[in-house]
């Protein structure tokens, strides 16, 4: 069986433009403008709620629709392309997207807002694939690793400093801004995509073999995957019938892929792709990194918004001075790092970084405050770049050239779908153990212990004042508060120790991954 596939250009650029310094601004922004974008909604949905007059289901779907198609068509931006031009992919598309975010905010229809989010979201994942493809096909191979280093930093900066901008929006200039921003930025990305990305012809050998079905049904599958993933904590799962079609049906789909992609002469994204060894411990350890960074994108953010009650300001100071400037410092160290020593000790490092955090975080109690996450934020600062960046470089290092553009599908697939996967299994996961410790830390309540005995005429004495039914009531209701507070606080422990041992897995599979073969991202005197 022959295969087509795109070409990432690692044997050298061929076809480099005349201000390849533009690509790089390219590069930068387009990952900003899907990290800010998709970081602020996420957190700002209350606001858009109450701007666009939504119930809480109906801002639920609104987030669905307009997540849900990125993954969609992230997948086969890579072919597009190398095969169509970074040009023809990049350019027409940022204009429609300005476009369709400056009319947003005026709407109020709810099937008008579904529909244009819709068209939103799926202009939104053609940025981040397409930002790669512009490293890999314009830039000189030294600056490949750096390039690369600038969209794993967009990930966890956006992720840390969503909060503080949302807030300045919201606050200072409105809350509209959080599409208007767009308006501005994506209409300058197509202008360097244009100045950096050469003139390209389409490549009719590619639009000859298209696996237009593969396409399709990856696509489908996935966004249909997505969908009952981020709708399954809110309707409970298997619990919803809706939740369990759209699971059943992506799952069918992603068997009607796998058929298709070893039936037709020219699959696009074979699985044999990621069929190497380390290309699959790697997007494994990708998987683990997910899920022990919820450690810093939900577990302290969601502590401090629901327990302590800090405002957004506050918040996002806290994330900003201590997560976003260690992560600033430490990406040029991670860039001359890899540019000298084996990557795989760079990885371990930032796993590292995120088990000591999450076993800091175990030491959690009702009394902690911003302030006293200072260690744990500053070491998965460092722990980001230091984790995500060399399992970039070492993935595309490990695999096929010739498969590249099927790489870069499963890529996509990890980076959105195992990011969805991740934050649903957080949230359920905090949900049940609420669940759990409420009732047992309860039980002690109703079987009247001695210290629930203890706290109740404690809390009742204090509300003597009122009279003695009204401050046995209050009292008990304070104990009530008390009690489902500390679960809270147990629950969020239980997330600390999640993240901790998936940091340790992640540790584990990393003893089996090979050095990476020479290339212009492994350096030929590594250790």
């Amino acid at each position: 069986m022959s295969t087509a596939t795109a070409d990432f250009s690692l044997q050298g650029t061929g076809r480099r433009s005349h201000h390849p310094i533009f690509a790089v601004f390219a590069v930068l922004l387009g990952p900003f403008i899907v990290g800010f974008h998709s970081r602020m909604f996420g957190i700002g949905l209350v606001d858009l709620r109450g701007a666009f007059g939504l119930s809480v289901d109906e801002s639920s779907w609104i987030n669905t629709l307009s997540t849900a198609p990125q993954i969609l068509v992230a997948p086969c931006v890579a072919w597009l392309a190398a095969t169509y031009g970074v040009r023809r992919v990049t350019v027409v598309p940022a204009l429609i997207y300005a476009g369709v975010s400056l009319i947003i905010p005026f709407e109020r229809s709810l099937d008008v807002l579904a529909v244009l989010h819709i068209i939103h979201g799926t202009l939104l994942g053609i940025f981040v694939p397409a930002t790669l493809m512009i490293i890999f096909r314009n830039l000189p191979p030294k600056w490949w690793i750096s390039a690369i280093a600038v969209y794993a930093f967009r990930s966890a900066f956006t992720l840390n400093s969503g909060t503080a901008l949302l807030d300045f929006y919201v606050q200072h200039i409105g809350w509209e801004y959080l599409y208007w921003q767009d308006v501005m930025l994506a209409p300058l990305m197509a202008v360097f995509a244009i100045l950096g990305a050469p003139h390209e012809r389409v490549n009719q050998d590619f639009v000859r073999r298209a696996d237009w079905g593969g396409m399709l049904l990856l696509g489908c599958g996935m966004a249909m995957l997505f969908v009952g993933v981020d709708q399954g904590n809110r309707l409970d799962w298997l619990e919803s019938s809706f939740v369990v079609s759209c699971l059943v049906g992506g799952g069918v789909l992603l068997i009607a892929f796998l058929i298709n992609e070893s039936q037709v002469e020219y699959p696009w994204a074979h699985v044999s792709a990621v069929g190497a060894r380390n290309v699959v411990l790697l997007l494994l350890i990708a998987c683990l990194y997910l899920l022990t960074s919820q450690s810093n994108g939900a577990l302290i953010p969601n502590y401090l918004t629901n327990i302590v009650a800090l405002r957004p300001e506050q918040i996002g100071a806290t994330l900003v001075i201590w997560c976003c400037v260690p992560l600033i410092l430490m990406t040029p160290v991670a860039v001359w790092a890899l540019h000298r020593i084996d990557g795989r000790w760079v990885l371990l490092i930032g796993l590292c970084c995120f088990a000591i955090a999450a076993l800091l975080g175990t030491g959690l109690t009702s009394q902690w405050s911003g302030n006293d996450f200072r260690t744990i934020a500053v070491l998965q600062g460092a722990g980001h770049i230091l984790t995500f960046l060399p399992i970039i470089t070492m993935t595309v290092a490990s695999g096929d050239p010739k498969q590249a553009a099927a790489l870069a599908a499963y890529i996509q697939v990890v980076r959105l779908l195992g990011s969805e996967v991740a934050n649903a299994l957080m949230t359920t996961f905090l949900r049940k153990r609420e669940q759990v410790h409420s009732f047992l830390t309860g039980l002690n309540v109703e079987r009247g212990s001695e210290t629930a005995t203890s706290a109740l005429a404690a809390l009742t004495h204090k509300y003597q004042a009122f009279g003695q039914a009204a401050a046995q009531m209050r009292g008990l209701t304070s104990l009530t508060q008390r009690v489902q507070a500390q679960a809270n606080v147990l629950s969020y422990i239980d997330g600390f120790w999640l993240t901790f041992y998936a940091a340790l897995f992640g540790l584990a599979l990393l003893a089996f991954v090979k050095r990476p073969a020479h290339g212009p991202l492994t350096p030929k005197d590594v250790a």
